[in-house]
């Protein structure tokens, strides 16, 4: 325990190292989900530390989502799994203070989607063709006023999100689908959905019916250059709505 991590004031932490010790110990005896962990008594012995101690590593552990703990018969401490939506909302929480703005997550979001959407080409089933045309079924008509415009925004980031869901690369996965709803609290949270965009969604359901047909015919070329044409697109027409909705609020 001599490398125990340190807060910004120097104090050593050591609730917050046993719970990386607990951490390694897992990883280091190959535990999964659902496996139980030792009682309380055999952690205090394992990582030699207070009973204090061990109970709020435990119960940072649990805020982590990596320890669930059960009570009743058969109950106790057993190794947790984080999905997806919980670790994309924990790490949105570092970002909740942080200036972020349409052009930096449009700045990652060209850099790996293009090839994302290449990657895919020929790979996905009928049955996940159809999950995407369906999903741009919610936004075939232009919206007519404010809220189903904000849906309309919501429903087509959707689409990003579940067609990375579909590549075998779990990283660029979660990171895809983690901007695309840190896009979303963006959209939703400056407004940027007050005035319909009739030109960002034709221009935006165009691409996307042009990028499932590439996807289905194998043509890695084409899916790309549709990507990166969305991509730019949607990052062009989306600064123009925030520069529209910006210079509405200093009018007001």
């Amino acid at each position: 325990m001599s490398d125990l991590p340190k807060t910004r004031s120097g104090r050593r932490t050591r609730p917050v190292a046993v719970a990386e010790a607990i951490k390694d110990w897992v990883v280091e005896k190959g535990l999964q989900p659902g496996d139980r962990l030792p009682g309380e008594a055999e952690l205090i012995r394992r990582f030699e530390m207070s009973k204090g101690t061990i109970r709020e590593a435990m119960r940072l552990l649990q805020a982590q989502g990596l320890v669930v703990t059960k009570t009743g018969p058969g109950g106790g401490s057993f190794v947790g799994e984080v999905g997806r939506e919980r670790a994309q909302s924990l790490l949105a929480n570092y970002f909740y203070f942080q200036s972020v703005s349409i052009d930096d997550i449009y700045a990652v979001r060209i850099a790996l989607e293009p090839a994302m959407a290449a990657s895919l080409a020929g790979k996905l089933t009928e049955a996940q063709l159809d999950e995407l045309r369906g999903i741009t079924a919610a936004y075939s008509e232009p919206a007519q006023d404010a809220e189903e415009e904000r849906a309309q925004h919501v429903n087509s980031l959707i689409f990003h999100a579940r067609l990375a869901e579909f590549s075998d690369n779990a990283v660029m996965a979660f990171i895809i689908g983690f901007l695309a709803q840190i896009l979303t609290d963006l959209t939703v949270y400056n407004r940027l959905y007050a005035e319909p965009n009739h030109e960002l969604w034709r221009e935006g359901l165009g691409h996307q019916l042009s990028l499932i047909e590439a996807l289905r015919d194998g043509a890695a070329g084409a899916a790309e250059g549709i990507m990166r044409e969305h991509m730019e697109m949607a990052r062009r027409l989306m600064q123009d709505q925030e520069a529209v909705v910006m210079k509405r609020f200093i009018a007001e």
